[in-house]
Protein backbone atom coordinates (compact mmCIF):
# COMPACT_ATOMS: atom_id res chain seq x y z
CA UNK A 1 0.00 0.00 0.00
CA UNK A 2 1.50 3.26 -1.06
CA UNK A 3 0.03 6.64 -0.07
CA UNK A 4 0.46 9.87 -2.61
CA UNK A 5 -0.18 12.90 -3.19
CA UNK A 6 -3.15 14.06 -5.30
CA UNK A 7 -0.73 14.57 -8.11
CA UNK A 8 0.98 11.58 -8.00
CA UNK A 9 0.49 7.93 -8.79
CA UNK A 10 -0.45 5.58 -5.97
CA UNK A 11 -0.49 1.60 -5.83
CA UNK A 12 -1.63 -1.21 -3.58
CA UNK A 13 1.04 -2.39 -1.01
CA UNK A 14 0.56 -4.27 2.05
CA UNK A 15 -0.33 -2.42 4.87
CA UNK A 16 -0.60 1.00 6.71
CA UNK A 17 2.91 0.68 7.95
CA UNK A 18 3.84 1.52 4.33
CA UNK A 19 1.25 4.20 3.56
CA UNK A 20 3.84 7.22 4.37
CA UNK A 21 6.80 5.46 2.02
CA UNK A 22 4.33 6.57 -0.95
CA UNK A 23 5.81 9.45 -1.98
CA UNK A 24 7.76 10.34 0.40
CA UNK A 25 6.35 14.15 1.37
CA UNK A 26 4.58 14.24 4.79
CA UNK A 27 1.09 15.10 4.51
CA UNK A 28 0.55 19.17 5.86
CA UNK A 29 -1.84 20.37 8.10
CA UNK A 30 -4.37 21.42 5.61
CA UNK A 31 -4.14 17.92 4.00
CA UNK A 32 -7.17 15.86 3.15
CA UNK A 33 -6.49 12.16 4.04
CA UNK A 34 -8.52 10.14 1.45
CA UNK A 35 -9.18 6.51 2.11
CA UNK A 36 -10.28 5.38 -1.02
CA UNK A 37 -11.99 1.54 -0.97
CA UNK A 38 -12.32 0.51 -4.38
CA UNK A 39 -11.90 -2.56 -5.99
CA UNK A 40 -11.70 -1.24 -9.51
CA UNK A 41 -8.18 -0.07 -10.51
CA UNK A 42 -9.83 1.79 -13.02
CA UNK A 43 -12.35 3.93 -10.85
CA UNK A 44 -9.44 4.19 -8.48
CA UNK A 45 -7.06 5.56 -10.89
CA UNK A 46 -9.93 7.98 -12.17
CA UNK A 47 -10.01 9.26 -8.76
CA UNK A 48 -6.83 10.34 -8.64
CA UNK A 49 -6.80 12.10 -11.88
CA UNK A 50 -10.02 13.91 -10.79
CA UNK A 51 -8.09 15.43 -7.81
CA UNK A 52 -5.06 16.22 -9.26
CA UNK A 53 -7.41 18.64 -11.68
CA UNK A 54 -8.02 20.27 -8.29
CA UNK A 55 -6.40 22.53 -6.06
CA UNK A 56 -7.38 20.34 -3.19
CA UNK A 57 -4.59 19.64 -0.97
CA UNK A 58 -5.44 15.48 -0.63
CA UNK A 59 -3.26 12.65 0.59
CA UNK A 60 -4.39 8.96 -0.91
CA UNK A 61 -3.93 5.70 0.50
CA UNK A 62 -6.43 3.29 -1.88
CA UNK A 63 -7.20 -0.44 -1.01
CA UNK A 64 -9.39 -2.92 -3.02
CA UNK A 65 -11.56 -4.90 0.13
CA UNK A 66 -13.07 -4.30 3.37
CA UNK A 67 -10.08 -6.79 4.98
CA UNK A 68 -8.05 -4.67 3.44
CA UNK A 69 -9.07 -1.72 4.67
CA UNK A 70 -9.68 -2.44 8.07
CA UNK A 71 -6.18 -1.78 9.53
CA UNK A 72 -6.21 1.78 8.12
CA UNK A 73 -10.17 2.75 10.35
CA UNK A 74 -9.34 2.80 13.66
CA UNK A 75 -8.37 6.60 14.47
CA UNK A 76 -8.97 7.80 10.76
CA UNK A 77 -9.96 11.21 10.76
CA UNK A 78 -10.35 12.21 7.35
CA UNK A 79 -12.61 10.99 4.69
CA UNK A 80 -13.18 7.45 3.33
CA UNK A 81 -14.45 7.04 0.08
CA UNK A 82 -16.41 3.99 -0.28
CA UNK A 83 -17.41 1.69 -2.66
CA UNK A 84 -20.52 -0.80 -1.27
CA UNK A 85 -20.08 -3.43 -3.95
CA UNK A 86 -16.37 -4.71 -2.90
CA UNK A 87 -15.33 -8.86 -3.49
CA UNK A 88 -15.65 -8.93 0.43
CA UNK A 89 -18.91 -7.38 1.18
CA UNK A 90 -21.45 -5.51 -0.53
CA UNK A 91 -24.43 -3.35 0.92
CA UNK A 92 -25.10 -1.20 3.69
CA UNK A 93 -23.13 -3.77 6.02
CA UNK A 94 -19.85 -2.82 4.48
CA UNK A 95 -21.00 1.23 5.43
CA UNK A 96 -22.00 0.41 8.71
CA UNK A 97 -19.08 -1.81 9.70
CA UNK A 98 -16.49 1.18 8.23
CA UNK A 99 -18.84 3.74 10.85
CA UNK A 100 -18.44 1.81 13.58
CA UNK A 101 -14.84 1.37 12.67
CA UNK A 102 -13.79 4.94 11.57
CA UNK A 103 -15.72 7.02 14.36
CA UNK A 104 -14.07 10.06 13.69
CA UNK A 105 -13.75 10.07 10.09
CA UNK A 106 -16.68 11.34 7.05
CA UNK A 107 -17.64 8.98 4.51
CA UNK A 108 -18.58 9.33 1.04
CA UNK A 109 -20.53 6.39 -0.72
CA UNK A 110 -19.48 5.32 -4.53
CA UNK A 111 -22.47 4.06 -6.56
CA UNK A 112 -22.81 3.19 -10.10
CA UNK A 113 -25.80 4.08 -12.36
CA UNK A 114 -28.52 2.23 -11.10
CA UNK A 115 -27.38 1.77 -7.30
CA UNK A 116 -28.74 5.81 -6.88
CA UNK A 117 -31.00 4.48 -4.44
CA UNK A 118 -28.52 2.91 -2.50
CA UNK A 119 -26.56 5.74 -1.95
CA UNK A 120 -29.59 7.26 -0.36
CA UNK A 121 -30.11 4.91 1.76
CA UNK A 122 -26.38 5.44 2.80
CA UNK A 123 -27.34 8.76 3.57
CA UNK A 124 -29.51 7.37 6.22
CA UNK A 125 -27.58 4.64 7.56
CA UNK A 126 -25.05 7.56 8.33
CA UNK A 127 -22.88 8.66 5.22
CA UNK A 128 -21.83 12.30 4.97
CA UNK A 129 -22.90 12.26 1.14
CA UNK A 130 -22.84 9.91 -2.28
CA UNK A 131 -21.39 10.13 -5.67
CA UNK A 132 -22.78 8.56 -8.54
CA UNK A 133 -19.72 7.13 -10.95
CA UNK A 134 -19.75 8.68 -14.61
CA UNK A 135 -21.05 11.92 -13.24
CA UNK A 136 -18.78 12.80 -11.17
CA UNK A 137 -15.72 15.77 -12.45
CA UNK A 138 -12.87 17.01 -10.06
CA UNK A 139 -14.92 19.82 -8.84
CA UNK A 140 -17.57 17.94 -7.66
CA UNK A 141 -15.13 15.52 -5.80
CA UNK A 142 -13.59 18.27 -4.04
CA UNK A 143 -16.98 19.65 -2.83
CA UNK A 144 -18.04 16.76 -1.65
CA UNK A 145 -14.98 15.69 -0.01
CA UNK A 146 -14.32 19.41 1.93
CA UNK A 147 -18.34 19.50 2.19
CA UNK A 148 -18.55 15.83 3.84
CA UNK A 149 -15.47 16.96 6.42
CA UNK A 150 -17.06 19.63 7.75
CA UNK A 151 -20.46 18.23 8.20
CA UNK A 152 -18.91 15.51 9.78
CA UNK A 153 -17.09 17.74 12.23
CA UNK A 154 -20.21 19.56 12.92
CA UNK A 155 -21.86 16.19 13.52
CA UNK A 156 -19.62 15.77 15.95
CA UNK A 157 -19.97 18.79 17.99
CA UNK A 158 -23.22 18.80 18.14
CA UNK A 159 -23.26 15.39 19.47
CA UNK A 160 -20.50 16.27 21.90
CA UNK A 161 -22.22 19.70 22.85
CA UNK A 162 -25.58 17.25 22.98
CA UNK A 163 -23.39 14.65 26.04
CA UNK A 164 -22.08 17.57 27.57
CA UNK A 165 -25.81 19.12 28.15
CA UNK A 166 -27.20 15.65 29.19
CA UNK A 167 -24.40 15.21 31.49
CA UNK A 168 -24.66 18.63 32.85
CA UNK A 169 -28.59 17.85 33.55
CA UNK A 170 -27.83 14.56 35.56
CA UNK A 171 -24.64 16.67 37.62
CA UNK A 172 -27.62 19.19 38.44
CA UNK A 173 -30.45 16.74 39.44
CA UNK A 174 -27.52 15.01 41.50
CA UNK A 175 -25.97 18.00 43.29
CA UNK A 176 -29.47 19.46 44.09
CA UNK A 177 -30.69 15.99 45.24
CA UNK A 178 -27.46 16.13 47.46
CA UNK A 179 -28.18 19.40 49.28
CA UNK A 180 -30.46 18.74 52.77
CA UNK A 181 -33.69 19.05 53.46
CA UNK A 182 -34.06 20.43 56.99
CA UNK A 183 -36.17 18.25 59.06
CA UNK A 184 -38.01 21.02 61.43
CA UNK A 185 -41.69 20.93 60.70
CA UNK A 186 -42.65 20.02 64.29
CA UNK A 187 -40.12 23.13 64.94
CA UNK A 188 -41.03 25.75 66.69
CA UNK A 189 -38.20 27.83 65.40
CA UNK A 190 -38.20 29.15 61.85
CA UNK A 191 -35.30 28.85 59.38
CA UNK A 192 -33.50 29.99 55.91
CA UNK A 193 -30.83 28.20 54.09
CA UNK A 194 -28.20 29.76 51.97
CA UNK A 195 -25.58 27.68 50.14
CA UNK A 196 -22.80 29.05 47.20
CA UNK A 197 -20.58 26.86 46.15
CA UNK A 198 -17.04 28.29 44.88
CA UNK A 199 -16.40 26.17 42.25
CA UNK A 200 -18.02 27.27 38.94
CA UNK A 201 -20.62 25.01 37.27
CA UNK A 202 -21.54 23.58 40.72
CA UNK A 203 -24.17 23.09 43.42
CA UNK A 204 -22.37 21.51 45.95
CA UNK A 205 -18.78 22.24 47.36
CA UNK A 206 -17.29 21.17 50.37
CA UNK A 207 -19.30 23.45 52.87
CA UNK A 208 -22.39 21.68 54.43
CA UNK A 209 -25.23 21.94 56.96
CA UNK A 210 -28.46 20.39 58.40
CA UNK A 211 -31.07 20.99 60.86
CA UNK A 212 -33.37 18.28 62.94
CA UNK A 213 -35.88 18.30 65.34
CA UNK A 214 -35.96 15.12 67.99
CA UNK A 215 -37.87 15.29 71.10
CA UNK A 216 -38.81 19.03 71.36
CA UNK A 217 -34.71 19.96 71.00
CA UNK A 218 -33.76 21.47 67.43
CA UNK A 219 -30.12 20.53 66.61
CA UNK A 220 -28.30 22.62 64.19
CA UNK A 221 -24.91 21.23 62.16
CA UNK A 222 -22.75 23.48 60.07
CA UNK A 223 -19.60 22.66 58.52
CA UNK A 224 -16.52 23.19 55.92
CA UNK A 225 -14.16 20.25 54.61
CA UNK A 226 -11.09 21.45 53.95
CA UNK A 227 -9.75 21.70 50.07
CA UNK A 228 -12.30 22.06 47.38
CA UNK A 229 -13.22 19.47 44.58
CA UNK A 230 -15.17 16.19 44.10
CA UNK A 231 -13.59 14.64 47.26
CA UNK A 232 -14.08 17.65 49.47
CA UNK A 233 -18.00 17.60 48.65
CA UNK A 234 -18.45 14.07 48.97
CA UNK A 235 -16.93 13.91 52.40
CA UNK A 236 -18.90 17.05 53.59
CA UNK A 237 -22.62 15.39 52.78
CA UNK A 238 -21.26 11.62 54.24
CA UNK A 239 -20.85 13.76 57.24
CA UNK A 240 -23.97 15.41 57.17
CA UNK A 241 -25.94 11.97 56.43
CA UNK A 242 -23.81 10.87 59.10
CA UNK A 243 -24.75 13.36 61.45
CA UNK A 244 -28.23 13.17 61.01
CA UNK A 245 -28.38 9.53 61.44
CA UNK A 246 -26.79 9.81 64.29
CA UNK A 247 -29.29 12.46 65.93
CA UNK A 248 -32.21 10.69 64.48
CA UNK A 249 -31.34 7.38 66.10
CA UNK A 250 -31.29 9.12 69.68
CA UNK A 251 -27.73 9.37 70.22
CA UNK A 252 -26.45 11.43 73.13
CA UNK A 253 -25.70 15.22 72.21
CA UNK A 254 -22.13 14.64 73.53
CA UNK A 255 -21.40 11.81 71.68
CA UNK A 256 -22.26 12.44 68.14
CA UNK A 257 -19.25 14.60 67.22
CA UNK A 258 -16.79 11.78 68.63
CA UNK A 259 -18.85 9.23 66.47
CA UNK A 260 -18.66 11.61 63.38
CA UNK A 261 -14.82 11.95 63.58
CA UNK A 262 -15.01 8.48 63.23
CA UNK A 263 -16.91 8.65 59.94
CA UNK A 264 -14.63 11.42 58.88
CA UNK A 265 -11.37 9.31 59.79
CA UNK A 266 -12.69 6.53 57.43
CA UNK A 267 -14.02 7.88 54.75
CA UNK A 268 -11.56 10.88 53.90
CA UNK A 269 -10.10 10.49 50.47
CA UNK A 270 -6.45 11.84 52.20
CA UNK A 271 -5.10 11.59 55.67
CA UNK A 272 -4.72 15.23 55.36
CA UNK A 273 -8.41 16.27 55.35
CA UNK A 274 -10.09 17.59 57.92
CA UNK A 275 -13.56 19.34 58.67
CA UNK A 276 -14.35 22.58 60.87
CA UNK A 277 -17.39 22.50 62.22
CA UNK A 278 -20.54 23.90 64.78
CA UNK A 279 -22.88 22.32 66.33
CA UNK A 280 -26.05 23.56 67.85
CA UNK A 281 -28.85 22.62 70.10
CA UNK A 282 -31.65 24.92 70.30
CA UNK A 283 -33.92 24.65 73.35
CA UNK A 284 -36.91 26.32 73.26
CA UNK A 285 -38.98 25.24 76.38
CA UNK A 286 -36.16 26.57 78.54
CA UNK A 287 -34.64 29.22 75.50
CA UNK A 288 -31.43 27.83 75.70
CA UNK A 289 -28.51 27.14 73.16
CA UNK A 290 -25.58 25.00 73.54
CA UNK A 291 -22.98 25.26 71.52
CA UNK A 292 -19.53 23.02 70.18
CA UNK A 293 -17.21 24.50 68.32
CA UNK A 294 -14.49 22.65 66.27
CA UNK A 295 -12.32 25.44 64.33
CA UNK A 296 -14.79 27.31 63.09
CA UNK A 297 -15.96 30.45 63.20
CA UNK A 298 -18.62 31.05 66.29
CA UNK A 299 -22.41 31.60 65.72
CA UNK A 300 -23.88 35.59 65.56
CA UNK A 301 -26.98 36.28 67.29
CA UNK A 302 -29.22 39.10 66.43
CA UNK A 303 -31.60 40.46 68.90
CA UNK A 304 -33.67 43.82 68.54
CA UNK A 305 -31.37 44.85 65.92
CA UNK A 306 -28.03 44.44 68.18
CA UNK A 307 -25.94 41.74 66.39
CA UNK A 308 -23.79 39.66 69.15
CA UNK A 309 -20.88 36.91 68.94
CA UNK A 310 -21.37 33.74 70.58
CA UNK A 311 -17.72 32.85 71.44
CA UNK A 312 -17.76 29.09 72.15
CA UNK A 313 -14.53 27.41 73.71
CA UNK A 314 -12.86 26.19 71.02
CA UNK A 315 -11.68 22.77 70.16
CA UNK A 316 -9.20 21.32 67.17
CA UNK A 317 -11.20 20.18 63.75
CA UNK A 318 -12.46 17.17 63.02
CA UNK A 319 -9.85 14.67 62.28
CA UNK A 320 -7.17 16.61 63.22
CA UNK A 321 -6.51 14.73 66.83
CA UNK A 322 -8.90 13.59 69.06
CA UNK A 323 -10.05 15.50 71.95
CA UNK A 324 -11.46 13.53 74.90
CA UNK A 325 -12.80 16.69 76.22
CA UNK A 326 -16.70 18.06 74.69
CA UNK A 327 -16.28 22.41 75.63
CA UNK A 328 -19.84 23.25 75.50
CA UNK A 329 -21.13 26.74 75.87
CA UNK A 330 -24.76 27.62 76.95
CA UNK A 331 -26.37 30.82 75.54
CA UNK A 332 -29.70 32.39 76.25
CA UNK A 333 -32.02 31.92 73.32
CA UNK A 334 -34.53 35.11 73.43
CA UNK A 335 -38.05 34.74 71.81
CA UNK A 336 -37.75 36.91 68.60
CA UNK A 337 -33.92 36.11 68.41
CA UNK A 338 -32.26 34.89 65.20
CA UNK A 339 -28.92 32.53 65.22
CA UNK A 340 -26.94 32.91 62.32
CA UNK A 341 -24.96 29.75 61.67
CA UNK A 342 -22.44 30.02 58.68
CA UNK A 343 -19.02 29.22 56.97
CA UNK A 344 -15.55 30.75 56.66
CA UNK A 345 -16.08 32.06 52.79
CA UNK A 346 -17.89 34.47 54.66
CA UNK A 347 -15.23 36.18 57.27
CA UNK A 348 -12.28 34.66 54.61
CA UNK A 349 -13.17 37.18 52.30
CA UNK A 350 -11.09 40.12 51.55
CA UNK A 351 -12.36 43.50 53.12
CA UNK A 352 -8.86 45.56 52.37
CA UNK A 353 -6.55 43.28 50.65
CA UNK A 354 -4.42 42.02 52.39
CA UNK A 355 -6.64 42.55 55.31
CA UNK A 356 -9.63 39.93 55.50
CA UNK A 357 -13.32 40.98 56.36
CA UNK A 358 -12.91 38.14 59.92
CA UNK A 359 -15.97 37.86 62.61
CA UNK A 360 -15.74 41.41 63.53
CA UNK A 361 -15.98 43.07 60.46
CA UNK A 362 -18.96 40.16 59.09
CA UNK A 363 -20.65 41.86 62.46
CA UNK A 364 -20.67 45.31 61.25
CA UNK A 365 -21.71 44.47 57.69
CA UNK A 366 -24.38 42.16 59.11
CA UNK A 367 -25.59 45.23 61.89
CA UNK A 368 -25.31 47.86 58.83
CA UNK A 369 -27.40 45.46 56.58
CA UNK A 370 -30.06 45.40 59.46
CA UNK A 371 -30.21 49.08 59.51
CA UNK A 372 -31.29 49.02 56.16
CA UNK A 373 -34.64 47.07 57.30
CA UNK A 374 -33.90 43.90 55.71
CA UNK A 375 -36.38 41.20 56.75
CA UNK A 376 -34.45 38.29 57.99
CA UNK A 377 -35.43 35.59 55.64
CA UNK A 378 -33.37 38.69 52.97
CA UNK A 379 -30.28 38.76 55.15
CA UNK A 380 -28.29 35.89 53.23
CA UNK A 381 -28.48 37.47 49.84
CA UNK A 382 -28.18 41.04 50.69
CA UNK A 383 -24.90 39.96 52.89
CA UNK A 384 -23.37 37.89 50.37
CA UNK A 385 -24.14 41.04 47.85
CA UNK A 386 -22.21 43.68 50.52
CA UNK A 387 -19.27 40.82 51.21
CA UNK A 388 -18.72 40.65 47.44
CA UNK A 389 -18.53 44.30 46.95
CA UNK A 390 -16.00 44.49 49.12
CA UNK A 391 -14.50 41.24 48.14
CA UNK A 392 -13.87 43.43 44.45
CA UNK A 393 -15.77 40.16 43.03
CA UNK A 394 -17.20 36.52 43.50
CA UNK A 395 -15.83 35.08 46.74
CA UNK A 396 -13.52 31.89 45.95
CA UNK A 397 -14.57 29.90 48.76
CA UNK A 398 -17.96 28.07 49.15
CA UNK A 399 -20.39 29.81 51.53
CA UNK A 400 -23.13 28.29 53.79
CA UNK A 401 -25.32 30.15 56.03
CA UNK A 402 -28.44 29.10 58.30
CA UNK A 403 -30.47 31.53 60.32
CA UNK A 404 -32.27 29.77 62.56
CA UNK A 405 -35.17 32.45 64.36
CA UNK A 406 -36.88 32.01 67.80
CA UNK A 407 -40.34 33.40 67.07
CA UNK A 408 -41.82 34.73 63.76
CA UNK A 409 -39.56 36.12 61.44
CA UNK A 410 -40.10 39.89 60.02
Amino acid sequence: MTDVSAAGHFAMGAGPASAAAGSGAAAGPDTIEILLVEDDPQDAFLVEELLADTPLNSSITWVASLDAARPYLRGFRGCVLLDLNLPDATGLGVLREVLTGAESAAVVVLTGHDDEHEGIAALAAGAQDYLVKGNVDGSLLARSLRYSIERKRSDENARQLHQAQLYARENLRLERGLLPQVLLDRSPLVHSAFYRPGRKRSLVGGDFYDAVEKDGTTHVLIGDVSGHGPDEAALGVCLRIGWRALVMGGVREEAVLPALEEILISERAQEEMYATLCQASLDTGSETARIRLLGHPPPLMIDNGVVTELPASPRPPLGVYPEPDDPVEEFALPRGATVMFYTDGLVDAYDTPPERIGVAGLRRILTGTLSDGSAIRDLPERLIDQVEARNGGPLQDDVAMLLITHGAQR
